[in-house]
């Protein structure tokens, strides 16, 4: 499998203007079908079901990365908010800043992350915080401005601490 973009958290794939886009190579950790409370069927069907936070694929391997983990942890195992997005565990600030240390892991130098969350149970300032460096720029959207889209780069070469 071979392409430039790799979505480490695609779920139904929902942000996709094309949701078969074969410059993406699309990964979840969960593949499964349901059926909505108005009927419409949600599929999440990666290519290739992975965990965010140990990702199966080599070093500086993609020019761009998108990271749209889970954003909620209180919420109902069987809502469909859950069925669409899945849910954090506890241990969530652990499992976030593994799963930025693997999208810069597998980034090629230079390489772009664009990562998506919404704030509505936590911070963004809390999560940017767990990744390896700040982001460049970023936007908000949604009716009430709670989503964040932020764009961060990979540095070319290693900094030594």
């Amino acid at each position: 499998m071979s392409a430039p973009v790799l979505d480490v958290t695609s779920g139904a794939r929902m942000m996709w203007f094309d949701p078969a886009d074969g410059r993406a190579i699309f990964a979840d950790n969960r593949q499964e079908t349901h059926t909505l409370c108005d009927g419409r069927t949600l599929t999440i069907d990666p290519d290739v079901c992975c965990d965010f936070r140990a990702l199966p694929f080599p070093d500086d391997t993609y020019r761009l990365v998108v990271f749209d983990p889970p954003h909620l942890e209180k919420l109902g195992k069987t809502s469909w908010t859950h069925a669409k997005y899945g849910a954090l565990f506890p241990t969530w600030r652990d499992d976030l800043a593994a799963g930025f240390r693997e999208c810069f892991r597998v980034l090629k130098p230079g390489g772009t992350l664009i990562f998506k969350w919404n704030e509505v149970q936590i911070p963004t300032s809390t999560v940017l915080s767990l990744a390896p460096c700040p982001p460049l720029f970023g936007h908000r959207s949604g009716k009430a401005s709670r989503t964040h889209w932020a764009a961060f780069l990979k540095p070319e070469t290693e900094v030594e601490s």
